[in-house]
């Protein structure tokens, strides 16, 4: 029985089936009417000022396999995976991970969304990725459609609700897809959430595989500080001829000595590639840099990571996701003087990045 389909937040429509289990076999037309683009504007997607928070949860579809035996350079993948090392995907032989023991997945991982006791879901967004060209091409027909199971509960086949991004440069055929899933998580609650069947590729080339899944939750919750709860998405790419991306972000008004954290979404951000940057504008011409203590000159390292550490479960758990960064940085060294009219600043000197999704959790004036 297919759930009826309803408005989201700002763009598009939600699609997603019932509790029951979906075959890897599903036809083409599964999420009718949403094009594909090479570029996508970054737009703001969700807004609110509440008592609350932002928390997510997220992980890899790919691993390393083995290292490409024409690579000296590359540590054994089992040292890679524990994130010893500059290891990057373009040096391994990649594979899927797997943890769900369906023999109708081809990739499953999960991971844990912990939300406050008392909290109540009031929005929730699924993220999906990857690179589709490696030593197999993947059609792109399927970049549209994911599954998902909430804790305790079976597959269901999600759509995804806006335009996807779809670009093919240098080397790789990347893409990002999106949907609304406010009802299954809000009904679900905190626990592992599994997402199957992302459409990316597996083996070796020069660019590497890479992909990975997603999960951005707001929430409300009585006697938590009075936020700004913000999300922002589209698809952008940081290659040669564009180094850097300026992400406006608005107004953000936050208090003097204010806290806060942005969430990134980002694919193909290698380890021990340097080069990369990430600031935050609190202010007009005003801009602080955001570095972690673990990623200095190397601001996307394939991590999912919490100011710097792993504070979430994940299965896999893998350090080093060779090539998928879903990150929670700090803000607060950035508000020390509150802010006003915001904006995030991407730079890659060398590696090769596409952007994918943005999320702040800042104080509100009251």
């Amino acid at each position: 029985m297919r759930i009826p389909v309803v408005p989201a937040v700002r763009r598009g429509l939600i699609c997603v089936l019932s509790c029951v289990a979906v075959s890897a076999a599903l036809p083409a037309s599964a999420a009718p009417g949403v094009k594909e683009r090479p570029r996508i504007p970054f737009a703001q997607r969700y807004h609110a000022v509440q008592h609350g928070g932002l928390v997510r949860a997220a992980n890899s579809a790919v691993t390393c396999r083995r290292s490409a035996a024409n690579s000296r350079t590359a540590v054994p993948c089992a040292s890679a995976r524990a994130g010893h090392g500059a290891a990057a995907n373009h040096q391994y032989d990649m594979s899927y991970t797997d943890v769900d023991d369906d023999p109708n997945t081809f990739n499953s991982s999960r991971a844990e969304l912990a939300l406050p006791r008392d909290a109540r879901v009031t929005y929730a967004r699924l993220y999906w990725g990857g690179n589709l060209r490696v030593g197999e091409q993947k059609p792109p027909k399927d970049n549209g459609r994911v599954l998902i199971a909430e804790p305790g509960g079976a597959y269901k086949e999600v759509l995804a609700d806006s335009v996807i991004g779809h670009r093919t440069a240098n080397g790789a055929d990347a893409f990002q897809a999106t949907a609304d899933v406010t009802k299954l998580v809000a009904s679900s609650g905190p626990g592992m959430y599994t997402v199957a069947q992302i459409n990316v590729a597996m083996g070796r080339t020069a660019v590497g595989a890479w992909g990975g899944w997603t999960l951005v939750v707001a929430y409300a919750k009585k006697g938590a500080p009075l936020r700004h709860l913000a999300l922002w998405d589209g698809f952008e790419t940081l290659a040669e001829g564009r180094r850097s991306f300026r992400v406006p972000l608005g107004r953000t008004r936050v208090p003097v000595g204010g806290s806060g954290r942005l969430g990134l979404v980002t694919y193909d951000g290698d380890r021990g590639i340097t080069g990369d940057s990430l600031a935050f504008e609190p202010h007009p011409r005003r801009s602080v840099p955001l570095t972690e203590p673990t990623t200095s000159g190397d601001a996307f390292d394939s991590t999912i990571t919490e100011y710097g550490k792993e504070r979430t479960r994940r299965e896999p758990a893998h350090s080093n996701t060779l090539g998928y960064d879903s990150d929670v940085i700090d803000l607060s060294p950035a508000l020390l003087h509150g802010a006003s009219d915001t904006a995030v600043r991407l730079g890659a000197a060398r590696d090769y990045l596409w952007l994918g999704a943005l999320f702040m959790e800042a104080d509100a004036r009251g």
